[in-house]
């Protein structure tokens, strides 16, 4: 064999080796050290197709994280974005129930056809049906939500004495103060000039004056409104839920919270999540507050979640460091910090 072959030879096997050695990396940092099983939620207004994980090498019983969705059609995984969380929680000896939202992934119902008590009574159910299972502890259970969340959480923690705490990633109190302070951090963000933002404003009075004569989708639209974007059902989501406000919930927490917050957040703002909170979580000891100046909406950096190539890697090949450092030991730590503060 020519030394020219053998060199061709040699590089080629030092490619496929790094490939492969790649692709065990790729399959390690997508391994979780948790017990995941299918699940079925029954007990509320309909079946729940969810994943109880579980943590490995014990036998509980172990406190449970609920997991309740932000906004859009997500699955019980949000496409594995929620494994690294749940086995964070799983380290510090809690198992994690999720479920795909209704309609999702074959999954009974319509999430758009839901206000945020149904969600709050969803979320109900599904800790009733958890209490039951084995290895669960029925005394340390709590809800972990992120975005829209904030508005079904304390409201399931006002209305039972099942919820032990609360994790709130990147919520805000009150709807349309959120949905104005994201139209115009979004326009900001992409430096639109004055008049485009006037524009922008302009529409969303419109829409919102709909939305509070209760008009339905097709009215709106022969009036001339924007739709641009939105469908008859999920106008009648906006319709039944814009007045969401967390206030009065908030208020009547009498449990652990821990309150996460983005400081890169465009969808909602933390400063006044966090004043609201503070000003309403009164009770002493009772909220905790973690700010993560880089993060955005997401708990993901802003430097990555602004680049579609190294998001995407990073999802891929380590799916643990997509997110803000901090946040998913701050997880762990909260947790932690119930079973001490419980002893």
């Amino acid at each position: 064999m020519s030394g020219r072959r053998r060199w061709l030879w040699g590089a080629l096997l030092s490619v496929a080796v790094l490939l492969v050695g790649a692709g065990g990396w790729v399959v390690y940092q997508n391994e979780y050290d948790l017990d995941e099983e299918r699940v079925t939620v029954t007990g509320g207004r309909q079946p729940l197709q969810g994943v109880l994980a579980r943590p490995t090498g014990g036998h509980g019983p172990y406190g449970l994280v609920v997991f309740v969705h932000g906004d859009g059609p997500v699955d019980a995984t949000h496409d594995t974005f929620y494994r690294p969380l749940w086995e964070a929680m799983a380290k510090a000896g809690y198992a994690t129930l999720s479920w795909d939202k209704p309609g999702v992934a074959g999954a009974p119902g319509d999430w758009l056809d839901q206000s945020m008590q149904d969600r709050a009574d969803e979320t109900l159910a599904a800790i009733r049906w958890a209490k039951t299972q084995p290895g669960i502890d029925p005394d340390r259970i709590g809800l972990w939500g992120a975005s829209q969340a904030g508005w079904v959480m304390p409201k399931a923690a006002r209305q039972s004495p099942d919820v032990k705490f609360v994790i709130a990633v990147g919520p805000a109190v009150n709807w349309l103060r959120q949905g104005r302070y994201n139209l115009l951090a979004e326009l900001r963000e992409r430096h639109a000039s004055p008049e485009e933002t006037a524009a922008a404003v302009a529409r969303s009075d419109r829409n919102l004056a709909a939305l509070r004569a209760a008009s339905t989708f097709e009215q709106h639209r022969a009036a001339g409104g924007d739709t641009e974007g939105l469908s008859p059902e999920r106008w009648a989501f906006n319709k039944r839920n814009h007045l969401s406000d967390a206030t009065e919930d908030l208020a009547a927490l009498r449990v652990p919270v821990q309150l996460v917050l983005g400081g890169r957040d465009l969808n909602v703002d933390s400063d006044d999540t966090e004043a609201g909170y503070r000003r309403l979580v009164t009770t002493p000891g009772l909220l905790r507050v973690l700010r993560l100046q880089d993060a955005t909406h997401t708990m993901v950096p802003k430097d990555v979640e602004d680049s579609e190539l190294r998001s995407t890697f990073l999802a891929v090949a380590a799916p643990r460091s997509l997110f803000a450092p901090g946040y998913l030991d701050g997880m762990r730590d909260f947790l932690t910090s119930l079973d001490h503060r419980k002893g």
